[in-house]
């Protein structure tokens, strides 16, 4: 028989049911303090809140804004609501949290249907975005895969997210989210992202990029369109229909962009993406020196980390100049590669060189792991000499193959490395740099940490001092073997370099880099004024006060080459080469800025008389393939350089707005052309420059002028016209001789 539950029963049982419902929000309340309290694990605080931690890559910037590369450990950069597409936040909103706009960091209706979902077996998210953000924010292990620390961390979620929601407007929110998110593929933040995926920007965005994007966040590999791209393609169509019914899209639109491909423009992201990869490399050691230096630290006096601290170094390198740079090296290497290797056909190269390829041996990154596994130098032997899996670099890209390690170093003993740098002289502003063939390969910076014998390219130093001593471009010297004798050192003569006989004009004997004409001047005005000349022009390296340095027997950088050859360009005011303008923290405080610092050098006049001679040079001189061949015709002015057994081809060119200096060699001297014809500056480097002001001057938003360099303003008294030089030297005969 069934009892019958009084009134009194119900009132206590609905007492007892309403006690314990009571008991169980204040409890659940009491967790939620305690757990706002971190006594279940440290929360961030209202300051870890205002200035939340996160690796940001340091972006290196170009003169007019356009990113070089960046440093990181994610390749994170952030940006502002403004330059976010709508389309990525729509599809974000309409894939993540719809009613992202309206709660207040915890959507409860969409918690609530988590259960609703569980009973049928389906799962659906219940993370808010402000809750996604908070866990990319502040847990470092990630998402907990253990049940009951999910569930604790997900209440702790809820805590941070509403504290978000109190310091930050919707927008600010949606971005930090953004600028978080992992997008695989070493790809950390919306701008990142785009970039990697589709070579863009953010607010380029399309509609169907953004939704493949955002499609990604439902898991990295699962829907990544490089990985899967059918997955990825079938993800990103959803998320447009899930627009679509959101009315964030219309049926036209998508009708339009489903039936797009995907349209992946993809480029890995690694540190050293982006050109100017040499020069990015040396930046970053100035920027920590100059930090350590000038004791520049964070607020808390911890020191930046570039890798981290989202830094942004605004240089003065211009972009299109540096890709012109890299494309006339590419383009010229390949075949002057081929043109070296040619020149040794039924020849050894290596015969003599024994010493050169153990150094090779000891130097590589190979032997250096192996003596670190503690092996034997008969094991390390046998190692170089047994056949292995390689990759090695060629112009036609990387190339795995079966070969000895010894004889990859052979192979890259006989590979011709080459630099270039070109800088405004007006400024110093360094506009290109490009320190090598390959930085995944040779990681050695040839601009401004190598430097290479620089030859005739240092003849002009010791002619711009004879012409400060009086001596005119059109002054005649007898081409024949010069002896100059010095105390305490054996008496010096050089070769002839190829002798055009006869008497010759200095501007003559510049022009066709005649040997016999530079020591003649060096006699005359001596070795110490020539070094200390150089020295005033820039030139860092030992330029020793020995007569040889007329040919250029010192070692220099192309840094400090081409900072010297400014001085001409530049009216004789020497410009340090400088490559920062400014670096600002992620908040777009500035750290460090750097002017330039000009320096006279030179006498104004002597400087303009030598943009004539080496305008010869160009015009009838060593030079000519610069307009001869290459149909350079502008007034340019240059000087070409070959070392001793053709080990370095060099060419200096200048003009009133660029001066750049090009070398190519081997890595080491002993390894060279096998004949000056093939070997010399005039076919080794000029061909690059050539290379380089073609797509300078075909390039109009670049706006570099094809004026001749200016004369001083109050004349010239040098005479460097030899018509009239001739016919003033015939007059001052006759004066002899009529005794005036």
């Amino acid at each position: 028989m069934r009892k019958t539950l009084s009134q009194e029963d119900i009132r206590k049982y609905n007492f007892t049911l309403w006690k314990l419902l009571i008991g169980g929000i204040v409890l659940f309340a009491l967790f939620i303090v305690c757990i706002g309290f971190g006594l279940f694990g440290e929360l961030p605080s209202f300051r870890d809140i205002e200035h939340p931690k996160s690796n940001q890559a340091s972006e290196i910037v170009t003169d007019d804004g356009k990113v070089l590369g960046t440093y990181f450990v994610q390749n994170r950069s952030n940006v502002t609501y403004p330059e976010i597409s709508p389309n990525v936040i729509n599809a974000l909103i309409a894939t993540e949290d719809i009613r992202f706009r309206e709660h207040s960091g915890i959507d409860f209706k969409r918690t609530f249907t988590i259960f609703l979902y569980a009973i049928v077996g389906k799962k659906q998210g219940g993370s808010t975005i402000t809750q996604q953000l908070a866990l990319n924010l502040f847990s470092e292990e990630g998402r907990q895969k253990n049940f009951a620390k999910r569930i604790l961390q997900k209440f702790q979620e809820w805590v941070i997210a509403v504290k978000l929601e109190r310091n930050y407007t919707k927008e600010e929110i949606i971005v930090m989210y953004l600028n978080t998110v992992d997008f695989g593929n070493q790809a950390y933040g919306i701008k990142s992202a785009a970039r990697v995926y589709f070579n863009t920007t953010p607010d380029k965005l399309s509609v169907s990029q953004a939704a493949t994007l955002v499609g990604i966040l439902k898991g990295i590999t699962r829907y990544s369109p490089t990985r899967n791209p059918e997955r990825s393609l079938a993800r990103r169509n959803t998320i447009m229909g899930l627009m679509l019914k959101e009315d964030l899209l219309t049926q036209q639109q998508f009708d339009a962009e489903q039936q797009k491909p995907l349209g992946l423009r993809f480029s890995a992201a690694t540190v050293n993406d982006g050109i100017a990869p040499y020069f990015r490399a040396v930046l970053k050691n100035d920027i920590r020196r100059i930090f350590e230096e000038r004791s520049i630290t964070k607020p808390d006096g911890t020191p930046y980390d570039l890798d981290r601290d989202g830094l942004k170094i605004i240089t003065t390198l211009n972009y299109d100049m540096q890709v012109a740079a890299e494309d006339a090296q590419k383009e010229y290497m390949k075949t002057l590669q081929q043109s070296f290797i040619n020149s040794w056909k039924g020849r050894n190269p290596f015969k003599g060189k024994e010493a050169q390829i153990e150094q090779g041996v000891k130097r590589s990154d190979r032997y250096k792991a192996l003596q670190l596994e503690g092996k034997s130098d008969a094991e390390i032997k046998e190692d170089f000499n047994t056949p292995t899996r390689l990759t090695i670099f060629t112009w036609k890209g990387n190339i795995d193959t079966l070969m000895k390690p010894i004889d990859s170093v052979k192979y890259y003993k006989m590979l011709l490395r080459n630099a270039m740098m070109a800088m405004d002289p007006q400024t110093g502003y360094v506009k290109a740099w490009v320190g090598g063939i390959n930085f995944e390969h040779f990681k050695y910076d040839q601009v401004k940490m190598g430097t290479r014998q620089v030859g005739s390219t240092a003849k002009p130093f010791t002619y711009a001092v004879a012409v400060e001593n009086g001596y005119s471009p059109c002054f005649s010297v007898l081409n024949e073997p010069v002896t100059i004798e010095t105390p305490g050192s054996p008496p010096w003569t050089p070769r002839s370099g190829g002798t055009v006989p006869g008497y010759l004009t200095l501007q003559k004997g510049l022009a066709l880099s005649q040997n016999y004409i530079a020591a003649y001047l060096m006699k005359q005005v001596g070795p110490t004024a020539v070094a200390t000349l150089a020295k005033k022009m820039g030139i860092t390296s030992e330029v020793p006060a020995y007569p040889s340095i007329a040919l250029g027997s010192f070692d220099a950088s192309v840094y400090d080459m081409v900072g010297a050859y400014s001085v001409f360009a530049n009216k004789g005011i020497w410009t340090k080469p400088i490559y920062i303008l400014r670096i600002e923290d992620k908040n777009g405080v500035v750290l460090h800025s750097e002017k330039p610092i000009p320096v006279p050098a030179m006498n104004e006049e002597v400087a303009y008389v030598m943009t004539r001679m080496l305008r010869g040079v160009v015009t009838n001189g060593t030079g000519w393939r610069l307009a001869g061949r290459f149909g350079i015709k502008t007034p340019i002015g240059g000087k070409t350089g070959t070392t001793q057994n053709n080990s370095d081809g060099w060419f200096m060119g200048i003009s009133p707005q660029l001066v750049a200096g090009v070398w190519t060699g081997c890595e080491d001297r002993a390894f060279h052309f096998t004949s000056t014809a093939q070997g010399d500056g005039a076919t080794t480097a000029l061909p690059i420059f050539a290379g380089f002001m073609k797509r300078v001057y075909a390039n109009p938003k670049l706006n570099i002028s094809k004026a001749d360099f200016e004369p001083p303003k109050n004349g010239v008294s040098i005479t460097f016209d030899c018509n009239q030089y001739q016919q003033q030297e015939q007059k001052t005969e006759l004066d002899e001789k009529l005794g005036f």
